[in-house]
């Protein structure tokens, strides 16, 4: 990666991290406050960055350039919406994964798509399996595990959307099977509060 790349990515992983934790900040002590953020911050780093990262390096295994850019209007709408809605809702599109490749068909560019949100699906089931190991001995690790899980399956979920640039749209066009196992798990269990964790 290029240091420009690498630059967007830790920005975009910033501000999404502060647009998920915002619900943390205004209310409780400076404590929990710091416990959140460190928590997103964990859930977002390897949530956020490995599904880029699938997407590039999955794009480069089928011989095409791949780049992640960071997208200002993204960027701004993350903080604004998270802020407006007492961080009810995040949307989770700061930046994308930019591919140029011309030996690319609808099952390349599905392929490629999904492997964004199976990266966090798969994330999600390491923080769950943390989550009910440390929890006897450590309920605060237990937790951030916890926070870890939703926000992946979130990523996953919102990610799998099938509208516009999202990857849900490239992803039903190749198999709307493989669509539906990844999606509508996902969805169910980010979407519906308290049902895990």
């Amino acid at each position: 990666m290029n240091p420009r790349e690498v630059r967007d990515i830790l920005l975009s992983m910033l501000v999404i991290a502060i647009a998920f934790a915002w619900p943390g900040f205004p209310l409780p002590p400076l404590y929990w406050i710091a416990i959140s953020f460190v928590a997103v911050i964990i859930a977002v780093g390897t949530g956020f960055v490995l599904h880029e990262l699938a997407h590039k390096y999955t794009a480069i295994h089928y011989g095409s350039h791949a780049e992640y850019f960071a997208w200002p209007y993204g960027l701004g709408l993350a903080l604004l919406l998270s802020l407006l809605t007492n961080g009810g809702f995040v949307f989770a599109a700061p930046g994308a994964v930019y591919i140029f490749g011309e030996n690319l068909g609808r099952k390349e560019n599905g392929i490629i798509s999904a492997a964004g949100p199976l990266t966090n699906i798969i994330i999600a089931a390491i923080f769950l399996l943390v989550s009910i190991l440390v929890l006897p001995f450590s309920p605060l690790v237990a937790a951030i595990a916890g926070i870890g899980m939703r926000v992946n399956l979130f990523l996953a979920a919102f990610n799998l959307l099938p509208f516009g640039p999202l990857d849900g749209t490239k992803v039903i066009s190749w198999n709307p099977l493989v669509w539906g196992i990844l999606f509508v798990p996902s969805a169910v269990i980010a979407f519906l509060p308290g049902l895990v964790f």
